[in-house]
């Protein structure tokens, strides 16, 4: 799992047991999302009362042990050791929590994006000459072609995602006006086929940012590469190739630029 699933996992529990959670579990929790992340996400790691105590502002110590106990009695966290005191480190583990993904957060957070969007259109509405009362549909926006759609429309979990299909897409289209190959196939693919792709990679994956960008590059200027990756799908097929050719561009540029630079202290 990602820190993002980890996350995501956590505050659709939360939603569903707002009668148990407190705001001390929430912040020992993502400390030690925190903590497991700069070790490398390693199996089990220490995770030091006091260290915590201090980063998050919880000064009694019954009540850090109390949150972090729940959290263990709750499936989030595995004790492996626990401390004796305040003052030894507690060794722990983050539990993969493979259960269904609850809806209710899903269906309420949806629910309060179209009643904003509404309330936004109505106002922007008020200074115009004509107001537009449509709302946004999730479902018929999956369906709508990708270069339809307006920022505005996607919501803030799914805006990363966007942005990449979106640079993908163009990247495409330039590719196949360059070959002087048909585009209507390409203008027409829809948010759904484009989008949905890139956000496994970044979420079920642990494809990042730089990842994407380094593929990107290569597709800008690979010929090969250009006739073989024209979707999304494709391009999460080849993503691990892609980002081993693109690391070696990287390598040999750099390399280049060193070389040159021995030669001009020669000079």
């Amino acid at each position: 799992m990602t820190g993002y699933e980890f996350s995501r996992t956590w505050f659709d529990f939360s939603f569903a047991n707002t009668h148990k959670i407190k705001p001390n579990h929430t912040a020992i929790y993502f400390f030690a999302i925190e903590r497991c992340n700069r070790l490398g996400w390693k199996e089990e790691f220490g995770f030091p009362t006091d260290l915590a105590m201090e980063a998050l502002g919880i000064k009694n110590y019954k009540t850090y042990i109390c949150a972090l106990q729940d959290l263990a009695d709750w499936g989030f966290i595995k004790w492996i050791q626990k401390s004796k005191n305040q003052y030894t480190a507690n060794i722990i583990a983050l539990v993969k929590n493979d259960k269904p993904v609850l809806k209710a957060l899903d269906k309420a957070m949806s629910s309060h994006y179209i009643k904003q969007v509404h309330g936004t259109c109505q106002g922007i509405a008020s200074i115009d000459k004509q107001a537009n009362n449509k709302t946004i549909n999730l479902e018929t926006l999956e369906k709508k072609p990708l270069m339809e759609i307006k920022d505005f429309e996607v919501g803030f979990d799914q805006k990363l995602s966007f942005n990449w299909a979106i640079k993908f897409q163009e990247l495409f289209l330039q590719n196949l006006k360059n070959k002087g190959a048909p585009l209507k196939k390409m203008k027409e693919a829809s948010f759904e086929d484009f989008v949905e792709p890139v956000r496994k990679m970044l979420i079920n994956d642990g494809i990042t940012e730089t990842h994407l960008q380094l593929a990107y590059e290569l597709l800008h200027k690979d010929e090969f590469w250009k006739g073989i990756i024209l979707d999304t799908n494709k391009l999460r097929e080849k993503i691990s190739q892609l980002i081993a050719q693109g690391k070696k561009y990287v390598e040999i540029k750099e390399m280049d630029i060193r070389v040159q630079d021995k030669i001009k202290s020669y000079d």
